[in-house]
């Protein structure tokens, strides 16, 4: 019943926004697939929606937490209308402490910070309410939120991964942080976390870590079909940046990755899925407002970009670089 249902959920939201009669969403939806020619490999695909929320900056905002909640479980029903088996949301999802209202000398300067002040009990209020709306709504969700250790050391910023049964699955922690972030707020995490959805594969990045390639080429050797990318913030002009790698990172790497980030950053740079020929599939609205976009994530098994870059970054020129020839060692003559 549940699948039926969602079925019928992603006949009329296509129905709704395209303006098409039941039935003709219907036949466009069960339009098969094209089959792959005899000996040719199949690819794989998943439905992924992408959201951008409410940012909370006031650890100390019991009432901001509980509304930040309930706003990932309003788009988590919304993506599970759409057909979506996995949403992705950003990093500090119910809460991005601040760092000057977290610091322990005051707000004037930014120092080690108190996490006392931080409403754990009622993150872990909200956390069972994620995990329970996950397991009612059959959908795989991943986002974020920091995972307290034991003192006197720091939390990790952490991203969760839920999976369609409520169940935590793995948890992955930012390994390259900022300044700020090293100095004051959160201890690094140590390896990369992989995690499978009907045979799509998934890897988790978080905060600025999309300035280091290093993190996203670690995911390509290790075969993932999209990297999940959670960031922050509610200052509008740091976003582009980000938009501009997650394309980049996307192309050089011929893997989707999705990018989330707070609402207020949409202005000028709305979330959005990256395809891996470097383009976006699907946006969020770009008017500073909560809200979801979905893409049909699929891999090209035909595509043999991806295979030749892994060659050509082997040894795969050693054997024919040329030694000895006078016209190509030098660097002063056409």
């Amino acid at each position: 019943m549940t699948r039926n249902g969602n079925f019928k959920r992603r006949v009329r939201a296509r129905a709704a926004k395209t303006g098409e009669s039941y039935t003709s969403a219907l036949s466009h939806i069960r339009q098969p697939r094209p089959e792959p020619q005899s000996g040719e490999p199949a690819g794989k695909s998943l439905r992924l929606a992408v959201a951008q929320t409410t940012v909370c900056l006031d650890p100390r905002d019991a009432d901001a937490f509980r509304a930040n909640g309930a706003e990932m479980r309003r788009l988590m029903r919304e993506a599970r209308d759409a057909g979506a088996r996995l949403i992705h949301f950003c990093e500090g999802t119910i809460c991005f402490p601040n760092k000057r209202i977290l610091s322990e000398t005051g707000p004037a300067e930014i120092g080690a910070a108190d996490w006392s002040r931080y409403r754990w009990e009622v993150l872990r209020e909200e956390l069972d309410a994620i995990r329970s709306c996950a397991r009612e709504l059959n959908i795989w969700t991943v986002f974020g939120a920091p995972h307290r250790l034991t003192p006197p050391h720091r939390p990790h910023n952490s991203l969760y991964i839920l999976s369609d049964r409520g169940e935590l699955v793995t948890r992955y922690d930012e390994r390259l942080l900022s300044h700020t972030k090293f100095s004051f707020l959160y201890s690094p995490g140590r390896i990369p976390v992989t995690f499978e959805v009907e045979g799509m594969r998934f890897g988790c990045a978080a905060g600025m870590e999309s300035h280091y390639h290093e993190i996203f080429s670690e995911y390509e050797r290790l075969d993932v079909d999209c990297v999940l990318f959670s960031t922050s913030g509610e200052v509008p002009s740091a976003a582009p940046p980000f938009a501009a790698e997650v394309l980049g990172l996307a192309a050089s790497n011929t893997f989707w990755v999705s990018y989330a980030t707070h609402a207020p950053q949409s202005v000028v740079t709305p979330c959005g899925i990256a395809g891996p020929r470097g383009q976006w599939a699907a946006r969020c609205p770009n008017d500073g407002s909560p809200g979801i976009a979905i893409a049909e994530i699929e891999t090209d098994p035909a595509n043999l970009a991806r295979p030749w870059r892994r060659t050509a970054r082997g040894d795969l020129y050693r054997p024919h670089q040329i030694d000895g020839d006078p016209r190509s060692d030098s660097r002063e003559a056409f």
